[in-house]
């Protein structure tokens, strides 16, 4: 999951919970979010531009620079990792809703 607008409130909201968080598209599916580590976003986001036509406008740099000016950007950009749960595992009192 790349947030190619940059950080919204709900970014935050997913930090405070620890990544549980509901989904909802269609169903409501209780998911973990782990955020990428900075330095490992640069290749993401570079094919995130590569297959998404769509979030070219939202990231600053051009779909067919070098992987270092992904690299330079990648701060500015959250990106997390969706891994399923259950809820046997999850924090209740700690959920965000996305």
């Amino acid at each position: 999951m790349i947030i190619a607008s940059g950080v919204k409130h709900w970014v935050a909201n997913v930090r405070a919970a620890h990544g549980n968080v509901v989904l909802r598209r269609g169903r409501r599916q209780l998911v973990h979010l782990v955020e990428v580590d900075v330095q490992d976003r640069g290749p993401i986001l570079r094919r995130f531009l590569a297959v998404a036509p769509g979030a070219r406008p939202h990231i600053a740099v051009d779909r067919h620079a070098p992987l270092t000016a992904f690299e330079a950007i990648a701060g500015q950009y959250p990106v997390f990792r969706i891994a399923s749960t259950t809820r046997d595992t999850a924090w209740p009192g700690y959920q965000a809703s996305i």
